[in-house]
């Protein structure tokens, strides 16, 4: 098994004016894929306020036209759009119908064709938060399998995988565990979806920010989910804000153990013979960092990439 290849956020890398500029940045920096950020189009925090921009009100044939020098431009550099991630949430449990119909209507099906157009295997969503509202995780799940049902058309006529991912909660001020945080129930609900359209319309993003919020046994959860996990989202934090910082960046004690615990993430990753792309979610990191130092950032992201390649590769 050769090395992995590494992916990375192009928020606050690639521009609207010069998208190609942004791809061969990534390149130089040692990135041959990219996970499109779509949802920086349409922010979480404005969707949340109901106030919604006019940016997917485009047709899909608008849509392709304004996003066709991306296209042309991560080709020309040679990074491939491996994922992109949809703008969310599409369902706001306080917002109005006009507002969901919205985002179900209109921004989840023009995210799909997006998708199809930049030729990216994979989207990742978000599912609904309303276990508070509903009850139960039970009926939570219902609304959001609701949701999956709407686009996996979408998806298998596309050739499109949509990927659930383990998210966190904020309750009374405490951040607790959030959706698709069981493993034996993403596991049941995937094969399930899975069989029901007989394509692989159905699958999963493992969040290792997410994963360390709300104290998931990173190895135990990966290994269970096998081969169900196909894209990553990597970065860190300090178990106790969703800071999605470049991994190694926290620790516990004076001792300098890691908050987050990455030999458990690689155990999990090699006992599942995970070889698809380690993709980092780590766009916060590059406005920290002086604009003059974007580039020596993503490098250092990079190498961090190749170290957790090394470790997997070297223990399978």
């Amino acid at each position: 098994m050769g090395k992995f290849q590494l992916g990375v956020q192009t928020k606050n890398v690639v521009k609207d004016a010069n998208p190609e500029e942004g791809f061969t940045m990534l390149a130089q920096a040692g990135f041959s894929c990219a996970d499109f950020s779509l949802n920086d189009y349409l922010k979480n925090g404005d969707i949340y306020q109901a106030e919604v921009n006019t940016f997917f009100d485009r047709s899909v044939t608008e849509f392709e036209n304004y996003f066709a020098p991306h296209k042309r431009g991560a080709q020309a550099a040679g990074i491939k759009i491996q994922q992109m991630h949809m703008p969310y949430p599409v369902y706001v449990p306080a917002g109005s119908k006009e507002l969901n119909d919205y985002l179900w209507n209109e921004v989840a099906p023009k995210s799909m064709a997006l998708c199809a157009f930049l030729e990216c295997p994979y989207i990742v969503i978000h599912g609904f938060k309303l276990a508070r509202f509903l009850g139960s995780e039970e009926k939570e799940w219902e609304q959001t399998e609701r949701f999956i049902h709407s686009i996996a058309p979408y998806a298998k006529d596309m050739g499109i995988t949509i990927c659930i991912e383990n998210l966190y909660e904020s309750v009374g001020g405490h951040l607790v565990e959030g959706p698709c945080c069981d493993a034996v129930k993403a596991v049941e609900r995937i094969d399930r979806i899975n069989d029901t359209y007989h394509a692989e319309v159905l699958g999963f993003c493992f969040d290792t920010g997410h994963a360390n919020l709300v104290g998931l046994d990173m190895e135990r959860f990966i290994t269970g989910l096998g081969h169900r996990v196909k894209v990553l989202h990597i970065h860190d934090n300090d178990g106790v804000m969703d800071l999605h910082q470049i991994p190694f960046t926290f620790t516990k004690t004076r001792e300098n153990r890691a908050s987050t615990d990455w030999d458990g993430f690689v155990r999990g990753l090699k006992n599942i013979r995970y070889d698809r792309v380690l993709n980092f979610e780590t766009a916060p990191v590059l406005s920290a960092f002086p604009e003059e130092m974007k580039q020596d950032a993503l490098a250092f992201i990079a190498k961090v990439g190749e170290y957790f390649s090394g470790e997997i590769i070297g223990r399978m």
